[in-house]
């Protein structure tokens, strides 16, 4: 395989991982996979998480694509575009790892975006946050954030409409 095929996959794959993230997000952890996600929407102390979890299933995804596309794991059977794939998961997660966990919940480092489009993925992220239960929502993607305008609208109409409830700060907004 081609250096300008591979970088092909590995870039196709990134993209590929942020509807992934918006998918599972809004169907997985929000649907059946709640008992794992509920805490990350709850405050408390704790370094960890159950959600962290998914960042596991993630890591496991990566790792099993290196030992597809690896001869060493798989000898002449090894799939070589699978080693890119495995890059792309790689690379999403430590972007997405660097700004979910990093920037908007600021596990790792504290720092405040006062403008640009670091502000708006904050402004995205506390917008999917302002909903109790995981009923409705907002933003479930983490690297592409929409205007944070249009999702307080789109927050107004599933109160109004029974899908949502919001905390206390946004209903008064």
């Amino acid at each position: 395989m081609s250096t300008l095929s591979a970088i092909a996959i590995v870039l196709a794959t990134f993209l590929a991982m942020e509807f992934a993230a918006w998918s599972s997000h809004k169907y997985i952890m929000h649907g059946f996979g709640w008992g794992w996600h509920r805490d990350h929407h709850e405050r408390h102390e704790r370094v960890f998480e159950k959600n962290d979890l998914f960042a596991v299933v993630g890591a496991a995804l990566s790792i099993s694509m290196f030992a597809l596309g690896s001869p060493l794991v798989r000898g002449s059977t090894a799939w070589e575009p699978a080693t890119s794939i495995g890059i792309g998961i790689l690379a999403y997660g430590v972007v997405y790892s660097l700004i979910h966990d990093g920037l908007v919940h600021q596990r790792y480092f504290r720092w405040v975006p006062r403008s640009g489009y670091a502000r708006r993925l904050v402004q995205a992220h506390r917008l999917h946050h302002a909903t109790l239960g995981k009923e409705g929502g907002v933003s479930f993607g983490f690297v592409i954030a929409r205007d944070p305008a249009q999702l307080k609208r789109e927050l107004k109409v599933q109160r109004e409409q029974g899908i949502a409830v919001l905390r206390e700060a946004l209903e008064e907004s």
